[in-house]
């Protein structure tokens, strides 16, 4: 008990950058959800069962727009196509644990996976209980900001125009720290590069299930290329 104990103070320790960013991204979801005339435990159940981040901030205009079930499902497809790479670069430590597994597949948002993916590449060797932890804290935390962004958002009113800019903040945020932690670049700059070259060749609406195809076939080549 006392060894679980200490696994959930480290992931905490370990989880407070996005406590951080977490609680301002769900506080603004959920006063642009307000403002635009969610009642009040909509934006709450959404951050507990939906839990996409991103997709969360497109959902609001969908819902409030005439239904239209193509465009709904390609938005999602597009927005959240980056989790099914994610999901392959953590098959190996996920299948080892046997508990909770299914629950930390649905937790595993962009910040939660840059997280546990680099202290699965870490030198230390971390217990698998702590990336269920982790995925569990993060949770709480995008759900707390989001009943503080209601209770705001019901007795204080915003305009919230431009509000969903604190999400590609928090991107650049994550970025940039990862690329002052590590001494090789390689990784960031192929990320980079094929961003922006999948940008100007498909658009903003289309670029990113193509960023990822090209970022794979480019680190399967040095992978290939590093093991000959």
């Amino acid at each position: 008990m006392e060894k679980q104990k200490d696994l959930f103070k480290k992931a905490l320790e370990l989880s407070l950058p996005i406590l951080a960013g977490y609680l301002f991204l769900g506080i603004s979801f959920a006063i642009l959800a307000i403002s635009n005339g969610f009642v009040w435990w909509l934006p709450i159940i959404m951050s507990v069962f939906m839990y996409a981040g991103s997709m969360q901030y497109a959902a609001v205009p969908l819902l409030i727009a005439p239904f239209n079930p193509g465009q709904a499902m390609l938005l999602a497809l597009f927005i959240n196509a980056r989790h099914i790479f994610y999901g392959i670069s953590l098959l190996e430590p996920y299948s080892k644990i046997k508990s909770h597994r299914n629950y930390m597949i649905f937790a595993l948002t962009d910040e939660t996976f840059s997280l546990v993916s680099s202290l699965h590449l870490s030198n230390h060797e971390y217990p698998e209980k702590i990336y269920f932890y982790i995925s569990l804290l993060d949770h709480l935390y995008w759900i707390s900001g989001t009943m503080i962004g209601v209770f705001i958002g019901t007795i204080i009113p915003f305009n919230s125009q431009g509000i969903d800019f604190i999400l590609t903040a928090l991107f650049f945020v994550i970025f940039l720290n990862q690329w002052l932690e590590q001494e090789d670049h390689t990784s960031s700059l192929i990320g980079l590069i094929s961003s922006i070259a999948c940008l100007l060749l498909f658009g903003e609406q289309y670029f990113i299930i193509p960023t990822m195809f090209l970022i794979i076939i480019i680190f399967a080549f040095l992978y290939q290329k590093e093991e000959a």
